[in-house]
């Protein structure tokens, strides 16, 4: 069974053909700055060829899908002989109103993600123009959301409800849901190769982040909470913030729109620097001595430990501490900041193994600390193949 993933961002598309259930990626391919024109890249990979074309003219979604579809299935560049062999498109869909596990894709499942629009706007925009380009030219193709929440469906409910009227939460859907979650269960999956450890904290840091609790596998508790604007601090988004800081500035003349901007587009590590949300540029003014970079890191790094000293009193212990993301797998100073002063809790790097890792899967604890300290790049597409593999073998009547 072959099953197409899609990743759809702001201005980018990634996609990963699987071949199921043997987990074979025989074709992947990524397209950045869609909707530009003559100004976008698309590389694209497979088990026949690899290639990588600049300038290349992607002025929407549905132009960008038609175009992969077209490699996918070309006698030189494809792997498959036409885009009927496929047997469903999944969908790392973030929330719907609703809908938070793993569900076809028809017309109540986009109004969800239409009604939930304002809990993640730039996410569910990005998904229903990709889903609705994919539609529009394979109408008969089955299509399924894997939600982000669906690894958190079992956190305790109280680590999920908030103290907000009871009927608020009732009649709004206004609980923590979590996100990453093919992140995290992926994480979550690979530890077990680590000793089978029953307690792991999961650290999912990259222009977004969350941190994960997880006992025996399972999801005990996320640092996202009911939108993705909460938990620790993102390239450009608060993170956690007081509930009154927003009331306060509508209050005193700021309008909502521009509250909404700083807190979406202008806040986190960009909005503590000023010049930069990306953590490589940050960490090279904080080495040239600019002290709002070096704020900007401490601040983060802060906010991390604290989520792992939480999660770690929620657990009862830890046996693993995982770093997975841009940000985690690639930043050894970051992981230094952030383990450092957990000597208490029983964590030691490994210096050396710290300052050579990047990006690939290593442990970087020291021989005598308590716990083990890993990288592990995540592949969410294989999390999601699998899960639409299955939803789709169930519907067939194959489980």
């Amino acid at each position: 069974m072959y099953i197409l993933i899609c990743n759809a961002g702001s201005t980018s598309l990634k996609y990963k053909l699987f071949l199921m259930p043997g987990e074979q990626a025989v074709a992947e391919g990524k397209m950045d700055r869609v909707g530009s024109r003559n100004a976008s890249i698309f590389s694209y990979k497979s088990t026949k060829t690899s290639f990588k074309r600049e300038g290349v003219d992607i002025p929407s979604y549905r132009e960008g899908i038609r175009l992969f579809l077209d490699v996918l299935t070309d006698a030189e560049t494809g792997v498959i002989a036409s885009v009927a062999d496929v047997d469903a498109i999944g969908f790392k869909t973030v929330i719907g109103k609703g809908y938070t596990g793993v569900h076809d894709i028809d017309n109540a499942c986009m109004q969800g993600l239409e009604d939930y629009m304002n809990v993640a706007p730039v996410h569910n925009s990005a998904y229903l123009e990709a889903i609705r380009a994919f539609k529009a030219l394979l109408p008969d193709m089955p299509m399924v959301g894997v939600f982000e929440p669906f690894f958190h469906r079992t956190i305790p409910e109280e680590a999920y409800v908030y103290g907000i009227p009871y009927e608020w939460a009732q009649a709004h859907g206004i609980r923590r849901y979590g996100y990453h979650g093919a992140a995290h269960r992926y994480i979550s999956e690979t530890a077990k190769k680590y000793g089978n450890p029953r307690y792991v904290i999961s650290c999912h840091l990259g222009g977004s982040g969350s941190i994960c609790a997880i006992k025996d596998g399972v999801s005990q508790n996320n640092s996202f909470g009911f939108s993705l604007q909460s938990g620790v601090q993102h390239s450009t988004r608060t993170g956690d913030l007081d509930p009154f800081i927003p009331i306060y500035l509508l209050k005193s003349g700021l309008t909502l729109d521009e509250v909404w901007d700083g807190l979406v587009k202008r806040g986190g590590l960009l909005g503590i620097y000023g010049v930069s949300g990306d953590l490589r540029d940050i960490q090279e003014a904080a080495n040239q001595g600019n002290k709002r970079a070096q704020l900007a890191i401490d601040v983060y790094c802060h906010g991390i430990r604290s989520y792992i000293g939480s999660y770690y009193a929620q657990l009862g212990g830890l046996d693993l501490l995982a770093f997975t993301g841009g940000i985690g797998e690639n930043s050894a100073e970051v992981r230094r900041l952030v383990c450092k002063p957990l000597a208490h809790m029983g964590i030691k790097l490994d210096e050396a193994k710290n300052a050579a890792c990047r990006g690939d899967e290593a442990v970087i604890s020291a021989p005598d600390s308590r716990v083990t300290v890993v990288v592990i790049p995540a592949n969410e597409e294989l999390v999601l193949a699998r899960e639409v593999f299955a939803h789709i073998a169930k519907k067939r009547g194959e489980q």
